[in-house]
C-alpha cells in the first residue's frame, strides 16, 4: 500500500521521503516495468531480496542517503535519488544518482523531486556541491540537470562499465550558490525528465 507519511519536503505535485525496507515491493515492480526503458543506461539489476537489503545498508553510512519521490497525494512512488560518496571537512559534496519509472516518466515529476533533494541538500545537509555523471547521449538526463542549474564541467573518458563496456559520462556539477541564483525555479516541469545518473545507480 502506498505511504503518505514521513514526507522531509512536499513540493506541488510530488514529496520526498527516505527508502525503506517496506518499499521493496513496489520498488520491485517499477523496476521490473521499466527494465525496457532503463536498460541502455543502467544494464541488468538485481532486485532480489538480498540485494535490497545490500542496499539499504548503503544508508546506514553517513556518506549515502537514499530518497524516493513520491506523489504528494497519494504516496505512489515515481522516482528515486541517492546522495552518494558524501565527503565532509573541505568540500561537503555529494554524487548524485536517480531513477524514474515507465508509467510516470514525461509528466515533470522527476525536475520536480529532484528539485526538493537539492534544496534538502543544501539545506538540512549541509551539503555545499553536487555532482551527477551522465552519458553523453542520455539526453532526457541531461536537460533535467541542466534545467535544475547544474552546469556541465567536463567528460569522463571510460568512466563506467555498463552492459559490457566502459562508457563515456559528462560531469555536470551544482553548487549551494548557484542553485540559490538559478533563473528557472526547480520545482516546476518543462520536459520529460531523465531516466538516472548511471555513475551513482543501485547495482
Amino acid at each position: 500500500m502506498a505511504k503518505i507519511t514521513g514526507y522531509l519536503s512536499q513540493g506541488r505535485r510530488v514529496a520526498i521521503r527516505h527508502v525503506c525496507r517496506q518499499d521493496y515491493d513496489e520498488l520491485t515492480a517499477l523496476a521490473r516495468d521499466s527494465a525496457e526503458m532503463l536498460r541502455r543506461w543502467l544494464g541488468a539489476r538485481d532486485n532480489t531480496v538480498e540485494a535490497f537489503e545490500s542496499y539499504l545498508e548503503r544508508f546506514e553510512q553517513p556518506t549515502h542517503v537514499g530518497f524516493v519521490i513520491c506523489l504528494r497525494d497519494t504516496g505512489a512512488i515515481v522516482g528515486g535519488v541517492n546522495i552518494n560518496n558524501v565527503l565532509r571537512g573541505a568540500l561537503q559534496s555529494g554524487t548524485l544518482g536517480y531513477t524514474s519509472y515507465a508509467s510516470t516518466t514525461g509528466r515533470g515529476y522527476m525536475t520536480e523531486g529532484l528539485g526538493l533533494v537539492i534544496r534538502f541538500a543544501f539545506g538540512v545537509l549541509e551539503l555545499h556541491r553536487l555532482e551527477a555523471n551522465i552519458q553523453p547521449d542520455n539526453t532526457s538526463s541531461l536537460n533535467l540537470v541542466e534545467r535544475l542549474g547544474f552546469r556541465r564541467e567536463g567528460y569522463s573518458v571510460a568512466f563506467q562499465y555498463i552492459n559490457g563496456e566502459w562508457r563515456d559520462h559528462e560531469r555536470w556539477a551544482i553548487t549551494a550558490e548557484t542553485a540559490r541564483t538559478a533563473a528557472r525555479p526547480v520545482n516546476l516541469p518543462h520536459r520529460p525528465a531523465g531516466e538516472e545518473s548511471e555513475s551513482t545507480r543501485r547495482r
